[in-house]
This record gives C-alpha cells, structure tokens and sequence, in this order.
C-alpha cells in the first residue's frame, strides 16, 4: 500500500520491535514479473589497507540510500537483495523505496515500505539473495527513485558495484530509511550495492539484459546523467513507444570473458547465468565482451593489489570457445542473443588482429541470433584500428556521451524481439 514516509516510519519501527529474523526464500518471481533496472555485483579486495579506490563506506549501523532508474513503469515492484560475496549474513533492518526529490532527498508522496516474508528486515546468508514481497508504488519509467537500507550494527560492505556512474549516499548512523530531507546523508559514494534488480509486474513484457565490461558499464560518461549505451537504448525505446521492453545494464569495468578478477568481478561465462539469467523477465541478452581479455594479457604485473590478473594468454579461438559456451547457456534458457562486435582500442598490430579475427566470426558465423556491429557504428573510416573523434572519450577505448548514443543506434530493433 501507498504510506507517507512519516507512516514509514512508524511501521518499520513498530515492525522492528518484533525482531529481524531471516525469512524463507521470497516465491520466485511468476511469469508476469519484468526486471526493470538491475546492476551485477563485484567483490571488493579484502586488504587491511586498500587504495583509495577499493575503500569501501563505513555502513555499519547506518542508512544507505541508492539512486535507481527503472526503465518499465508499474504499481506492484519486488526489490533483490544479494550477498553473493559475503563472508557474514547480509543484514538488512528496514528498507524503504520513494521517488528520488534530487541528491539525497527522498519525496513523501508515492513512499512505500518494503518486507521481506512479512518483516521489515532480513538476513541474507553468503552467496545467496532474496527478492522482496510485492510492494504497491506508482513506479513510472526513467524517473528516479530512492531505495532506503538500514543496515545491521556490525554490517561491512564486502561487494559493490564499483562504476555507478551515480551518486549514492550513507547517512549518519541511525535509520533514516524514512527521512525525507537530505540532511542525515551526509556521505556520498559513487558505488551500488546490496540492491541488484527492481522488478515490476508487467504482462507481456520483457527485459533486455545488456552484459559486458566497461563499455557496457558506461565507464567515461557523463556522472549522474545516465549517458550509458543501455540507458540510450532505453530512450529509443521509448521514443519507439516500445512500453513492452525493459532495459538492464550488467556490464563490470575491468571485466573478462574468460578470467576472473581481485577487481573486475567473475568471468562473465562463469557470472552470466546469475547476473543475466536468473532475472525474471529476461528474453533476449546482448554481449559485448573481450577487449579486456585481449589487453591484460600484456599488461605489465603489478606488487600488491595487481587488478589485471591473472594475465591470462588468449587468441581468437579461446574467446570464440567462451562465445559459444555463453551462447548455448543463453540458449538453453530459452533466452536470445546478440552477439556486439568489440569497438576500436587503438590496439598494437598484434593485439588489433585478434579483435579483427574475433568481429568477422562475430559477424559472418551466424553463431549470434542477430548482431549489433558496434565497431562499424563506431571507428574512424580512414583509420579503422580508432574510434571516431567525435565518439572517443579521451582515452582512445572508452566511448563519449555521442559515442554511447551511436552505440544504441546500431541495435537493430528486430533483434530485440525475445524470441528464440
């Protein structure tokens, strides 16, 4: 039901008095549930003392509010909640969603609380997740909305998702689930976690799942503007009035096809059944995966925290295998694929004629149900081995805003048609 965040408040404090105990396994989602925004979670080096970039927020005791941007509307949604890196118990002790009133505030108008098996609160046990019960909310499409955790006395953030592209926010410590007012959030972190996937009920939609590494993640667009390739194919989508499709981004910078990462997450054929399939709603999935595997194998290793690692030795043939063994998961969940060829990184000659070999099998093995030919919408003419000018962001790899958006151009629509 629809509550004001004062009611919130009081409900969850009401609710909480009776304990926080783990609940079953929330029902699995029906047919009719479309996941309408997701993220894939990474595990965070457990170092006494990280680089800055690996030093995590201090969450314990505190309330963490995360910045989501559905892409189908609803009015009955379910939160998932995963601890797939965690040592310890995931421990959630209130939970609240809201429209998003810019930075850190939350609107009073259209907040709902959010159970878990009938409580305000739940314990996730490592390497597992949870979906909530059905929350009533006026959830509309490419608006913002706040998704409010109080945590546990003793929580430690062990995984995230390290490229938001988005600022998030911990409060001071206390449960300011139901705030309104920006003010307990003074800290702000440009990571997710916790939260994976917002769900809505949505007959006879279906979710496009975007995976990949970096490219796919955003990596160099724009802070808070959700200039991504997928958030620019949700855009079309709508101008298109497609009102039947969805759009999730489960790209990882740093991430492999192949090898896993301290950093960059899983390999992608060893994380796509959990961070692709397992969402409800997913029909059709498009890949875009490699480059890193092609460069950190000369990347020079590093002391300590080596990010890069393992540098694993790969030719055309050993991505083309992973390929193949990602595509028959796809396939045997009934799921389509799109195969992305890998975009111009101003790659050494030898490196350049891996990524070569790797687009003409992309392009001509029919292994792909359909094909988006990002490199062809993206490199210079006249020296095909770089990106267009206009579409590089600066560091010769990672796209630009525009460069995003022509990525989303070069989708082709009927690919996107779920069906296998």
């Amino acid at each position: 039901m629809k509550i004001s965040l004062s009611s919130l408040a009081a409900g969850a404090a009401l609710l909480a008095s009776l304990g926080v105990v783990s609940p079953v396994r929330a029902d699995q989602p029906s047919a009719s549930w479309v996941t309408s925004w997701a993220t894939a979670l990474q595990s965070i080096p457990q170092l006494d003392t990280p680089p800055p970039l690996y030093r995590a927020p201090d969450v314990a005791g505190r309330s963490v509010r995360q910045i989501v941007y559905p892409t189908l509307g609803g009015r009955v949604v379910r939160i998932r909640v995963s601890n797939e890196y965690g040592r310890t118990p995931l421990v959630i002790k209130s939970m609240g969603i809201a429209p998003s009133a810019g930075g850190a505030a939350a609107s009073t108008a259209g907040a709902a609380r959010v159970t878990f098996g009938g409580r305000p609160g739940l314990s996730v046990p490592p390497g597992e997740e949870r979906d909530s019960d059905p929350v009533d909310i006026d959830l509309r499409a490419g608006i913002p909305y706040a998704i409010s955790s109080y945590m546990g006395r003793e929580q430690r953030m062990t995984a995230w998702h390290r490229v938001a592209s988005q600022v998030d926010y911990v409060s001071r410590p206390g449960d300011h689930v139901a705030d309104d007012s920006p003010a307990a959030f003074s800290q702000r972190f440009t990571q997710y976690a916790w939260v994976t996937g917002l769900a809505v009920e949505a007959p006879g939609a279906s979710t496009v799942a975007a995976i990949g590494d970096s490219i796919t993640d955003g990596m160099r667009s724009s802070l808070n503007q959700n200039r991504r390739w997928p958030d620019a194919l949700a855009r079309r989508l709508a101008r298109e009035q497609r009102r039947d499709l969805a759009v999730i981004d489960l790209g990882i910078s740093g991430n492999r096809l192949l090898s896993d990462s301290p950093c960059y997450g899983s390999a992608l054929e060893r994380r796509f059944e959990r961070d692709a399939l397992r969402h409800p709603g997913v029909k059709t999935v498009v890949l875009l995966i490699g480059i890193n595997d092609i460069n950190f194998q000369e990347t020079t290793a590093r002391a300590g925290l080596d990010c890069d690692a393992p540098h694993t030795h790969v030719n055309a043939e050993d991505l083309i295998a992973g390929y193949k063994r990602v595509i028959a998961l796809a396939h045997a969940d009934g799921v389509h694929i799109v195969g992305a060829t890998l975009t111009s990184a101003s790659l050494p000659p030898e490196r350049e004629a891996i990524r070569a070999s790797v687009n003409k099998w992309i392009r001509t093995s029919r292994a792909f149900d359909d094909v988006a030919d990002f490199d062809a919408a993206l490199r210079d003419p006249a020296d095909p081995v770089r990106l267009r000018r206009e579409y590089d962001s600066g560091d010769h790899i990672h796209p630009s805003n525009a460069g995003y958006s022509a990525m989303a151009e070069a989708v082709p629509l009927t690919a996107l048609t779920g069906r296998h």
